[in-house]
């Protein structure tokens, strides 16, 4: 900690609790930098906006938009045809205007004309055709957001026309969010070499990329909607919520994009220094569990740990109660959500029997085992979530209680999604979406081939709901199909859901232009050219 962060603490009014708060933190040992300004760094009004995630920022492309704070970097250095913004509306970006044809097998997208690269390069259509057709292809993160897709026709220079073999009804709320890339750059470096090094349309350009520690953007004074108001943007990487508190106390950081601990989140919110901005998550925080391994292939195991494990509890304690006990694959607020699916509240004495039914025995160190088998995993946390590793440690208790050994490690988080999307892992604890508002589909997580099927989960009746819903466009059409996935889910447990938490982002008074009305908050961090440092 530098003697000018000291001195600054210092010099502002601290509560007790705030001082053994920051002397617990400065104890990390982390700290953070300034940058330093070059020839790129040219916004209108200057200054530099530090911003706070919780975890590292792995990749930089399109296939690693999933993650919150990899996608509040990399949506101010490369830009989608649209986006579905704060107020959950679908917001024209690239693209000036986009028309669907009534049955929906073509989107039409009229490009801003005049929009350039990072390198120079000016945006056309068939950049649109190129990234659409690359990203479509297995082994994609983001593949599955473009099915029924056929092909991409360049109509003219500012024209590309979508074609689709089958209807898609989430396609231009999810595929067209995907950001588009530079043609010839990306050729020349291929998938991997883009996320590391990407080119794009976006309000500021890469500077500094050191994915555990911090990425630096510099504003790009050419981008199409005007030049950035802040000469820089970082994203600084602080897995403790403590630590993250006492920057945004002490100024070194103006926003977190990931939340702090509830407490320090309340505390702030009666400070007139900050601004306070509470939504309803739509991403559960819930275990994964691999459907693989022999011990947690048998669907009567996983419905006996959700039945041991006490999440009322969970969230009281460790959330304030700011959340909803999950029962669905959607969040209650969600339209479409089904609140008629089977349920799993805290019965130890069900899961001592749905175990035992499943032929695990308990043996003479409490601990069931079956065929030489013990019932025994392990799950990974996040490497310094203070936040949600307690809730695996309150749950690895409750599962040992009926005779479950769930053994926790960490790891960064671009470890663990690799691992679970490889079959690698055993289980873990974070936060996902399984259907959004603007869309209920959960395609990417729940279909067999989905590219975030962190549960190695494979149901034929869920592929093909999945599939058919996609095919209708009708809300109330949609909606049978859709209360079924949430049945089939909650009868399956792929994955042990604890609970939907209420996100609450915390902003300095010194970040402005912020819109007034939010609905999600991650989102509002896409839009770093609108936000100056008062």
């Amino acid at each position: 900690m530098s003697d000018m962060k000291l001195a600054r603490i210092l010099n502002r009014p601290l509560s007790r609790r705030q001082f053994l708060r920051y002397s617990a933190a400065t104890g990390i040992g982390v700290s953070i930098g300034a940058g330093t300004m070059n020839a790129w760094a040219q916004g209108t009004q200057g200054g530099t906006l530090t911003w706070l995630g919780h975890q590292e920022v792995a990749g930089l492309g399109p296939n690693d938009i999933g993650p919150d704070v990899q996608a509040s970097v990399i949506f101010n250095v490369l830009n989608p045809l649209v986006h579905v913004n704060y107020a959950s509306e679908t917001e024209p970006i690239l693209a000036r205007s986009y028309e669907v044809a009534p049955d929906g097998l073509s989107y039409t997208f009229v490009l801003h004309e005049g929009v350039m690269f990072h390198d120079g390069s000016e945006l056309t259509a068939e950049d649109v055709k190129y990234t659409f057709e690359t990203y479509s292809e297995p082994g994609n993160t983001v593949a599955s957001r473009f099915n029924g897709m056929r092909e991409v026709e360049v109509v003219d220079r500012y024209t590309a026309r979508v074609h689709m073999d089958t209807v898609n009804a989430a396609f231009l709320r999810l595929a067209c969010e995907v950001p588009i890339v530079p043609m010839a750059y990306h050729e020349e470096v291929g998938v991997d070499g883009f996320r590391t090094a990407p080119i794009g349309t976006g309000a500021f350009r890469v500077d500094t990329w050191r994915p555990a520690e911090f990425t630096e953007l510099v504003a790009f004074p050419d981008h199409f909607r005007g030049a950035p108001l802040v000469d820089r943007l970082r994203l600084e990487v602080v897995p403790e919520p403590s630590v993250r508190y006492i920057a945004l106390l002490t100024g070194d950081a103006q926003a977190t994009v990931w939340p702090l601990s509830i407490e320090d989140s309340i505390e702030l919110s009666d400070n007139p220094d900050f601004r306070v901005i509470a939504t309803n998550w739509n991403s559960p925080r819930f275990i994964p569990l691999n459907n693989e391994v022999p011990q947690l292939s048998d669907r009567r195991v996983r419905q006996a740990m959700l039945s041991a494990i006490d999440r009322q509890r969970i969230l009281d304690e460790l959330e304030s109660g700011f959340g909803v006990v999950a029962s669905s694959h959607l969040a209650p607020h969600n339209p479409f959500f089904n609140p008629d699916v089977p349920q799993y509240p805290f019965d130890p004495e069900r899961a001592r029997s749905l175990l035992e039914g499943a032929g695990w025995v308990e043996g003479g160190d409490g601990i069931r085992s079956k065929d030489g088998l013990r019932l025994a995993f392990t799950c990974t946390t996040i490497s310094g979530d203070q936040t949600r590793r307690p809730m695996a440690e309150l749950s690895q208790i409750f599962l040992r209680a009926v005779g479950v050994d769930m053994q926790l490690a960490e790891a960064p988080v671009a470890s663990i999604l690799q691992g679970l999307r490889e079959g690698n892992l055993e289980a873990s604890l974070f936060n996902w979406t399984h259907g959004a508002l603007v869309d209920p589909s959960p395609q990417s997580t729940l279909r067999s081939d989905g590219g975030d099927n962190f549960t190695r989960y494979n149901n034929p009746e869920m592929d093909r709901l999945i599939d058919e819903g996609l095919t209708i466009v009708d809300p109330e059409l949609r909606r049978p199909i859709y209360n079924r996935t949430q049945e089939i889910y909650a009868e399956d447990v792929p994955a042990l859901m604890l609970h939907y938490n209420q996100g609450i982002n915390v902003f300095s008074n010194e970040m402005t232009g912020l819109p007034d009305d939010v609905l999600v908050g991650t989102p509002v961090f896409y839009r770093g050219n609108e936000y100056g440092r008062g």
